[in-house]
């Protein structure tokens, strides 16, 4: 494939799982290759699967979206609590957008769903956990990015292998 070449768009399995309300982290790393982490409060995936954007707020990924800003690159977790069921994407032109009329939607019906999965677990009581995953309305931004590797993490003999 030529640098120019368009990416490889996500598959329709992994689009629809990355945005099904999972526990979601970003993460990137400064000049020194010290990491940041930030929590995400949802994710979209652009219409060609090419694209991916993650919610997450000013106040909780400051270091995050300041190295995203130097460096470019990402490293994205996406994991669903109630199988275990991970997988990671990074990306190397990563960049910081300012928050959209449907991030507000998106974070909304994100956070409903995960706190549906932790809940089925039936270890944790709701107030604990809408207190964990607070989110403000005004405090969202997202950071987006082309998946340039992903690898499955799901806890097993595969964890480790690049996605299919």
């Amino acid at each position: 494939m030529s640098p120019d070449a368009p990416p490889e768009p996500l598959s329709e399995a992994l689009s629809a799982f990355i945005q099904s309300g999972l526990s979601i982290t970003v993460a990137s790393r400064d000049g020194g290759m010290q990491t940041s982490l930030a929590r995400c409060f949802g994710c979209r995936v652009s219409a060609d699967r090419r694209r991916v954007t993650l919610v997450v707020q000013h106040a909780q990924a400051a270091a995050v979206l300041a190295d995203v800003r130097t460096s470019g690159h990402v490293a994205a977790v996406f994991s669903k609590p109630s199988t275990n069921q991970t997988v990671q994407l990074k990306g190397q032109d990563a960049v910081v957008e300012p928050q959209r009329p449907f991030d507000q939607v998106c974070a909304g019906q994100h956070v409903e769903a995960l706190l549906a999965d932790l809940h089925s677990l039936h270890e944790y009581g709701e107030p604990l956990l809408r207190a964990v995953f607070q989110w403000d309305p005004a405090d969202l931004c997202s950071i987006s990015f082309t998946p340039s590797a992903g690898f499955i993490q799901t806890p097993g003999p595969s964890a480790g292998n690049r996605l299919p």
